[in-house]
């Protein structure tokens, strides 16, 4: 491993630099040790290559960040993230072998010992995302449900690394460094062989040589009243297991399911309210079914088929204690059968209106 470099001193910069600072300071060392300036002097040279090194980690915002949180492993930390992806995260890192902290990792795997879990086994715990769908009475007043949750996680018979534990051996063609020198030049590559991992053997039969292996879960969800469409429920430790044991979290993305009596649109919902045609002639009152439950409307007299009546905070729940609103739309209807009284009396009625126009 090459020495550390301190960049931050090399720059004559303090840690919590600022990027103007860091600049400056880079502009004013790079004319000072600039080679046209200098000719022949190999001494401020290297100093001009220190000073450009440090700058282009520095003026670098994620190459600063690796640098301040591993120091000399950052390079090392930024490798193993393009070739494993975002998953890997050394933090809480406990290798097989007993390394306490992601340095002495490093160091092992520089020396050439290896690591048993070819990172297979260092997926970080992972939130989940579902969706939940629900109906407009259990968002309306809440409830508990029981859910099939299946998730992928690490092989428990072979600890993430897809080969029997009974059959593992180091790989001869790295020598258990999961790299490799090819060509004149001794370019250090992956190893196919072992697929960077250090080991060979015999896949597990438990997950076939994957790594992982799908579990399901029951897990119970409480539903709190007043629930939104598309509100997220969080519950904590219920998502992807990682390495350490530990779980991400379960979100629950609720979706509302049409009711069979309201018709939604946005965030209001609406209902054909059936109205008789007398108490549509004459006014009266009826009674208007709503998700929070029945209630008493006044309908003016010459009511119209088709008009709208509004019931204010009587629809849907919107999320933080507000609710939509419900619009009633009048149906009116008519018997299908008289009586010969009823028959009667409307044809009397029938000939005194038309008696009327006449009139006018």
């Amino acid at each position: 491993m090459r020495d550390f470099k301190d960049y931050y001193q090399i720059l004559g910069v303090s840690r919590n630099a600022t990027e103007k600072e860091i600049k400056a300071a880079y502009r004013k060392l790079a004319r000072k040790y600039h080679p046209d300036v200098n000719p022949g002097d190999k001494t401020a040279e290297e100093k001009f290559k220190e000073i450009n090194e440090a700058y282009q980690v520095l003026s670098d915002p994620e190459k600063r960040a690796a640098y301040d949180r591993y120091g000399e492993q950052w390079q090392a930390y930024q490798r193993m993230r393009e070739q494993y992806g975002e998953g890997f995260q050394p933090d809480g890192f406990e290798s097989p072998f007993g390394f306490g902290n992601f340095q002495e990792f490093i160091e092992n795997l520089l020396r050439g010992g290896g690591f048993e879990s070819g990172l297979r086994m260092q997926r970080a715990p992972r939130d989940i995302e579902q969706t939940l769908e629900i109906s407009l009475q259990d968002a309306i007043h809440g409830a508990t449900r029981t859910i099939q949750l299946s998730t992928e996680e690490p092989c428990e018979s072979c600890g993430g690394m897809g080969i029997a534990p009974n059959r593992r051996q180091t790989c001869r063609a790295c020598g258990g460094t999961g790299r490799r020198r090819f060509g004149m030049f001794g370019l250090e590559m992956h190893c196919d062989e072992c697929d960077g991992t250090g080991i060979v053997g015999a896949p597990c039969p438990a997950c076939r040589g994957q790594g992982t292996v799908v579990r399901t879960r029951t897990l119970t969800v409480n539903i709190p009243a007043g629930v939104a469409e598309g509100q997220r429920l969080r519950l904590a430790g219920e998502g992807a297991l990682g390495a350490n044991g530990k779980r991400g979290d379960l979100y629950l993305r609720l979706k509302i399911k049409p009711d069979p009596r309201f018709e939604r649109k946005d965030d209001d919902l609406y209902i054909e309210l059936d109205i008789d045609y007398l108490t549509a002639i004459l006014g009266g009152e009826v009674e208007v079914p709503t998700p929070h439950g029945t209630v008493k409307m006044k309908v003016p007299a010459g009511t119209q088929s088709g008009t709208r009546f509004r019931l204010a905070g009587k629809g849907l729940p919107l999320g933080k204690g507000k609710i939509g609103d419900l619009y009633a739309r009048a149906r009116i209807t008519v018997p299908r059968h008289l009586s010969p009284r009823e028959r009667e009396l409307l044809e009397q009625l029938q000939r005194l209106r038309h008696s009327q126009e006449v009139k006018v």
